[in-house]
């Protein structure tokens, strides 16, 4: 496993943009699958984006276009860019890795930070 930690979660209104960084321990980083995930009151985790450790980034349909998913394997580190936030985009936001899955379901991952809040005020 590698350790996962959060940041960059706050309050915005509708339209505005947040950039969500998570830095990784590890020396094997650059190995690892990537994932963002959100999960709103109520309601299951879901699967935001992903990065896999040749590059290959896949979204969500409601977050395509506006959402960019990044990683800096020198910095150890994986990035959500949010842009035209939604309210619906409120959630607490986690990330995520695995060595031997690369996909968009949570169950796959074996690593995840403690989450990050989003809030999008109309």
């Amino acid at each position: 496993q590698v350790q996962l930690v959060e940041s960059g979660g706050g309050s915005v209104q509708a339209g505005g943009s947040l950039r969500l960084s998570c830095a990784a321990s590890g020396r094997t980083f650059s190995r690892y699958a990537l994932g963002w995930f959100r999960q709103a009151p109520g309601k299951e985790r879901e699967f935001v984006a992903r990065i896999t450790w040749s590059g290959y980034t896949n979204y969500v349909d409601s977050v395509k276009g506006r959402f960019t998913i990044s990683r800096d394997n020198a910095k150890n580190t994986v990035y959500l860019q949010m842009n035209s936030l939604k309210p619906e985009d409120t959630a607490v936001y986690y990330c995520a890795a695995s060595l031997g899955y690369s996909g968009g379901d949570y169950r796959g991952y074996d690593s995840w930070g403690q989450g990050t809040q989003v809030t999008v005020s109309s």
